[in-house]
């Protein structure tokens, strides 16, 4: 296994991506594919994975089996939860979430891609595009991942034939940008071979692109999130009150977006007080600037209410308070959504009751059009809805800010995740030139 210097792997940049796909298309050996041919596989690892590999009869390891690590999954040859892997190359370095491909399981894929700079969508080339296909776009799109890569594998079983390549990569690339999403790469790969995974093809010399990996390696990623709207939900206030510190009140939380400064003017929401921040505590110890996602504590001019829940923003800008807000969701839980359904929202730190008020359409895969008021949404279905909360919210617009626009809707009884929520506009627009969409929307 090669070794990367700790200077090495300083200066190289951090990439977070998914992998989705349909049942069996091949996510989890690429996956496996992918760490074992860049040398990011340890040797009792793959040594477990051969002595498994061997029980089950088969020759060649089972690269899939690096990712698989329930007992389920490997029973049954399926992916179920988000397998999240760590590796680095000289580079980058990545953090990876296998996600399932079963549509049951199609909510652990909104949970991997929630985080995600980069999508890699598997097909098989022997069945193209399928509906499992166009909801992992939609959901891609939905959240909206900056890249998306189609990798077109099993070509080994398609005599890797350039034309049925062309034909689905045509297919999906016409669908995604109908969708708004703003780039997508097309590889011809086949994740049990090893054809464009890390090494270039030999079988595919009509294919000029990158491999799986180059790509990864290379693509343009931003993390200058000092840009973004700062924004900082309150988890807990620090009142020691010993004799070091008899006069200490400070406000805890993770930094969500942007960045603060000392002597910054700050606003607490929903409350809408303002004052000033005189100092920042990080790790115990005092500094100027903080930034995403470091976890610090402010200090403030004036002794103000502020709880847990509290957001605390720069003055010149603060997201509106709303008591109804209008977005678009996914639906993960079994149980439907409906009309009148009672939820707890949970937006930030924040957690407040709230109720259905309307749910204005419902997603068509097929050929995006809106189904009308639907009445409920069912597991793994895309609509919109409009939700009244009992105590106003000061949420940004999903298109704004990732972290501070998406919320979740709880089950008051049971404390089932039923919905994964995003404020404002459902899609980016598929114009390119559309002020909409601009970087500082991608919130990274």
């Amino acid at each position: 296994m090669s070794t990367i210097t700790t200077e090495e792997l300083s200066a190289t940049t951090l990439l977070r991506f998914a992998t989705a796909g349909s049942v069996d298309d091949g996510k989890s050996t690429l996956v496996g594919r992918l760490l074992h041919d860049s040398k990011s596989v340890l040797a009792d690892q793959l040594e477990a994975v051969e002595r498994a590999s061997a029980s089950r009869g088969q020759d060649a390891p089972d690269l899939a089996l690096l990712t698989d690590g329930l007992r389920a999954e490997r029973e049954q040859g399926i992916t179920i939860d988000v397998a999240y892997r760590y590796f680095a190359t000289p580079r980058r370095r990545f953090i990876l979430a296998d996600t399932p491909g079963h549509v049951q399981y199609t909510r652990n894929m909104v949970t991997g891609a929630s985080t995600a700079e980069l999508t890699v969508i598997l097909v098989d080339a022997r069945n193209g595009v399928v509906e499992q296909t166009r909801r992992h776009a939609a959901i891609a799109a939905l959240l909206r991942v900056p890249h998306v890569v189609l990798a077109v594998n099993k070509m080994d079983l398609v005599d890797y034939r350039e034309p049925v390549f062309a034909a689905i990569a045509e297919e999906f690339t016409a669908y995604a940008t109908e969708l708004g999403v703003p780039e997508v790469t097309a590889i011809p790969i086949s994740a049990l071979v090893g054809d464009n995974v890390v090494e270039p093809s030999a079988h595919m010399d009509w294919y000029g692109g990158p491999t799986v990996l180059e790509h990864l390696e290379t693509v343009p990623v931003s993390h200058d999130l000092t840009r973004c709207h700062a924004r900082l939900p309150v988890q807990y206030v620090i009142r020691p009150q010993s004799p070091e510190h008899p006069d200490y009140r400070g406000y805890a939380g993770q930094i969500a977006a942007g960045a603060f400064r000392v002597g910054d003017e700050i606003t607490v929401l929903p409350s809408g007080r303002s004052t000033t921040i005189t100092g920042i505590d990080l790790l115990g110890e005092p500094v100027d600037v903080a930034w995403t996602p470091q976890s610090v504590t402010l200090l403030l001019a004036d002794d103000i209410d502020i709880s847990r829940g509290d957001l605390i923003v720069p003055a010149e800008d603060a997201p509106a308070t709303t008591q109804d807000l209008e977005a678009t969701v996914c639906h993960v839980a079994d149980e439907p959504l409906t009309v009148g359904h009672r939820v707890l929202i949970k937006h930030g730190t924040r957690t407040v009751k709230a109720i259905v008020k309307d749910i204005p359409s419902r997603l068509t895969l097929d050929d995006l059009s809106l189904h009308p008021h639907p009445g409920r949404l069912t597991a793994n279905d895309i609509g919109r809805v409009v939700i009244r909360t009992a105590e106003p919210l000061p949420a940004d617009t999903y298109a704004a800010s990732r972290r501070t626009g998406s919320f979740i809707l709880i089950d008051p009884g049971d404390g089932t995740t039923l919905t994964a929520g995003m404020v404002g506009e459902s899609f980016a627009s598929p114009d390119p030139a559309d002020d909409g969409t601009d970087d500082d929307g991608w919130d990274f």
